[in-house]
């Protein structure tokens, strides 16, 4: 079973239309918030593209370098749901910020747009827009083959020793953080945490205005890494 199906596919037995992740970007003065449905299906497009267009499978290494974010989410959710082994570098895959260096491998970059747009001009040469390239996929995604506890799933650690730390630091309740999705350990704690608690994220980057988030949000601070 996938770290997805451990610890998302639970949620959307219940209330899919609840908030689960809502992103502020103080620096920018937005605000976006996704259901537990919406969140599936950016997993699934994302789980569809990387399997149909480039042949993810369980084990396969797909970089993903990029911020804390609601985008960075469903990418996330995607290539652990068709099995792939998230790093940091040299993956057969790399999804990046526009401003990234050049990978050596197959490269899309993720817009962090909002409102979910794809890039405003032509992405980088060699590079993919991964919204645009995405979007045009499956809302709804069918494992080809199972993915074992023993699979790897995020830097050095399987997809039964992500489950078991995630379980372990699980929080309820609405929580607010500005941690940064560091391999592993802030993807765990940051993100991970919370689905497992079945609780809702509330994540900040560029934080200007937490104090005013907590009240405003109702919510839990989310300090330890």
């Amino acid at each position: 079973m996938s770290v997805t199906e451990a610890l998302f596919r639970p949620l959307l037995a219940g209330d899919r239309s609840r908030p689960l992740i809502t992103h502020y970007d103080d620096a920018a003065g937005t605000r976006v918030e996704l259901s537990v449905a919406t969140l599936a299906n950016w997993a699934a497009k994302t789980a569809n593209w990387l399997t149909e267009e480039f042949d993810v499978e369980p084990g396969t290494p797909v970089t993903v370098d990029l911020p804390a974010h609601w985008q960075t989410a469903g990418v996330l959710l995607g290539a652990w749901w068709c099995g792939a082994h998230v790093v940091t570098s040299g993956g057969d895959v790399a999804l990046t910020t526009v401003d990234a260096a050049k990978p050596a491998d197959a490269w899309a970059v993720v817009s962090l747009d909002p409102m979910g747009m794809g890039l405003r001009g032509t992405p980088p040469d060699g590079a993919l827009d991964y919204i645009s390239e995405s979007r045009m996929f499956g809302d709804d995604f069918f494992p080809l083959q199972e993915v074992s506890d023993t699979t790897p799933a995020l830097g050095s650690l399987t997809v039964a020793e992500v489950v078991e730390a995630a379980r372990a630091k699980a929080v309820t309740g609405r929580v607010l953080s500005t941690m940064e999705w560091t391999v592993p350990g802030g993807v765990v704690s940051g993100l991970l945490s919370v689905l497992a608690g079945k609780g809702s994220l509330v994540q900040v980057s560029n934080p200007s205005k937490v104090d005013a988030h907590v009240e405003s949000e109702r919510a839990t601070l989310l300090t330890a890494p």
